[in-house]
């Protein structure tokens, strides 16, 4: 299918986004995903740091950075701009990750918990709306949703449901 084409078949409505369009907010909206995660953990890292969560942050931190730049890659290739957001999850990631580092271990392990599941969840979801010829971004989605729903458990063996008002949080 030549990627300006609107996609055909039952579920295409008029109006819908054309294959590119929709692989470009893909790229787009992952990239700021990307980029808040990774602000969450510089955040998280700043309190927690020299903790015993320390190393298992990093790592985190390491991964999240490493989703980054092949979402910035993938801008470039594609041509992608992106969010006018970007400022916002800047500030607000970082001041996320520090707020629920300072209410201790468990606390930003619900906030890796929380975030992590629902982009897992999107990741999951994405997977589906591309077509065939997307195989290079279906496969780097995939991987990339492993690796959210690892930091997702690791947050849960990290006793993220014993925080207290673990539900709000």
């Amino acid at each position: 299918m030549n990627t300006t084409e609107k996609p055909k078949g039952p579920d295409r409505l008029p109006g819908d986004p054309t294959l590119k369009q929709l692989v470009e907010r893909i790229v787009r909206v992952d990239h700021a995903g990307e980029y808040g995660a990774v602000r969450i953990y510089e955040g998280q890292m700043a309190i927690m740091g020299n903790t015993k969560a320390g190393p298992t942050i990093e790592r985190m931190l390491n991964q999240e950075r490493e989703h980054l730049s092949t979402f910035e890659d993938l801008m470039v290739d594609r041509g992608v701009r992106p969010t006018a957001f970007l400022p916002l999850w800047h500030a607000a990631g970082f001041a996320l990750g520090a707020a629920t580092a300072l209410m201790g271990e468990k606390a930003a392990m619900a906030c890796t918990v929380a975030v992590e599941k629902v982009i897992g969840e999107h990741y999951h979801e994405q997977q589906s709306l591309l077509e065939n010829d997307q195989k290079k971004l279906k496969k780097i989605i995939k991987k990339f949703e492993a690796d959210e729903l690892e930091h997702h458990d690791i947050g849960i063996s990290h006793d993220a449901e014993k925080t207290p008002g673990y539900k709000i949080l």
